[in-house]
């Protein structure tokens, strides 16, 4: 996610930091690297000049010149700016979907063909199920390509949401209505509205989009955009933002490899906040937007409570109390512990996933391992259990160099990578043998280099 901006701030955010006096001649060089690593990012020049010049007015100002660690000072002034222009400025509850109307409430999705507006349907479903408790409904008023309606369904049904049918010979404005009056029958919190996109703005969807609007008057007008597409987000959000009475914008594929300037400009020219931003294409990629955080994560600071959040998602507690409990009573860790183990790292989305959210300096230090090859490595790991019989993952000890070649054939590896496997099982089991022993330190010191890609 905006990684080469990320890059280039980082390294002067370091710079800065290690400045004992701030001069008009050392913020001015600053600055230029931060307003080209801005422009290259593809940020709007307009947001540019005036975060430029807001950073400038507060790095010779009392407050950073006075300071013991000016440079340390100003860091916080590029931190707190960068923030604001994402939205921070609107306060925490411009972030927040609005739910204060009689239920159902409904949120109307609006965007060109192609951005994601959908899956982002789905995923946003799937978020106020999970997160907010909610029940919901969602409705494709998208009569005129022809997958889009059952697309919606696949996605809703996958995230276990309520689906309302219609048909490309339907009326948008009537799917719209009848959805909500069935909603309204059938007690639900939240109805989604997939519209129509188009390959580019005319004025034929723009109209339609408005009736749609004004038939079921949306708490929500959430304008999908694709991250992606640079200066022409920037164009685009304005007409939908003329045409429209938008509340919000949902930032799509923020993962991809992009310059992602959008992210930092669109609410600039918007005057809108950014709600969610789509971070993965799985159904649970679709992350709440914090300006703060995103602030520090494209200033190379990382987000440690995004790290936190995954964490506390993925990770069964009970499953891993109940293996904390056992280690501590003596119990044996085997290879379905070390499954678990395994297959709770993918659920928190990988170690490319995990390494987003770290600090640059922890990224820097992980940078000659090969994440991809890494999470492969995982799979591969997994299928070598898989391959198991019970009695082999509950005493691994078994397994000798006739049992390897039949798991080794079973998981479609070498001989060689069970091996290697079984060696990363000891190595895990040592450590849990030090963890019941309360030698918590000595394993964390003994985990370096255990993570497989990660030596």
């Amino acid at each position: 996610m905006l990684d080469n901006l990320t890059q280039r701030l980082a390294k002067v955010v370091k710079t800065m930091r290690g400045e004992a006096r701030l001069t008009e001649t050392n913020t001015a060089e600053m600055l230029r690297e931060v307003r080209l690593a801005l422009l290259e990012a593809d940020v709007a020049l307009p947001a540019v000049r005036e975060f430029i010049a807001k950073v400038k007015e507060k790095a010779l100002g009392e407050e950073v010149i006075g300071s013991l660690s000016p440079g340390q000072a100003l860091v916080g002034v590029v931190q707190k700016e960068l923030a604001a222009l994402m939205g921070a400025d609107l306060g925490p509850e411009a972030s927040q979907l609005s739910f204060a109307q009689q239920p159902p409430a409904v949120i109307l999705m609006a965007g060109l063909q192609g951005v994601g507006k959908t899956t982002t349907t789905g995923k946003l479903a799937k978020y106020l199920k999970e997160e907010k408790k909610k029940k919901v409904l969602t409705v494709s008023a998208d009569v005129y390509r022809p997958a889009a309606i059952a697309q919606l369904e696949s996605v809703t049904k996958q995230v276990g949401a309520d689906f309302f049918p219609s048909t490309a010979s339907d009326k948008p404005v009537d799917i719209a209505k009848n959805a909500l009056d069935w909603a309204r029958r059938h007690y639900h919190d939240v109805v989604i509205i997939d519209t129509a996109g188009r390959l580019a703005i005319d004025e034929a969807m723009m109209q339609e989009i408005a009736a749609v609007h004004a038939a079921v008057n949306p708490i929500e007008t959430l304008f999908v955009v694709d991250a992606m597409v640079g200066q022409d987000a920037i164009n685009t959000a304005k007409a939908f933002n003329d045409a429209l009475p938008l509340t919000g914008v949902i930032l799509t594929k923020l993962d991809g490899d992009s310059r992602g300037g959008a992210a930092l400009s669109v609410r600039h020219v918007t005057g809108k906040p950014i709600k969610f931003a789509g971070v993965s294409e799985k159904l649970d990629g679709l992350e709440a937007f914090d300006p703060a955080r995103m602030a520090n994560r494209v200033l190379g600071m990382g987000d440690i409570l995004a790290l936190v959040e995954e964490a506390r998602k993925g990770v069964d507690m009970k499953a891993a109390t109940d293996m904390a409990n056992k280690i501590k009573s003596g119990g044996k860790f085997d290879m379905n512990d070390f499954r678990a183990q395994l297959a709770q790292m993918k659920k928190m989305g990988g170690m490319a996933g995990l390494m987003d959210k770290l600090p640059a300096q922890f990224q820097q230090a992980a940078s000659g391992a090969n994440m991809d090859q890494a999470e492969k490595q995982v799979r591969r790991m997994c299928g070598i259990i898989d391959s198991m019989t019970p009695l082999e993952r509950a005493k691994p000890e078994l397994i000798k160099a006739n049992r390897k070649r039949r798991i080794a054939a079973g998981a479609g590896v070498q001989v060689q990578e069970v091996n290697r496997m079984l060696t990363q099982y000891d190595q895990m089991n040592t450590m849990m043998k030090k963890l019941k022993g309360g030698g918590l330190m000595k394993m964390m010191r003994g985990m370096k280099g255990m993570m497989p890609g990660m030596r």
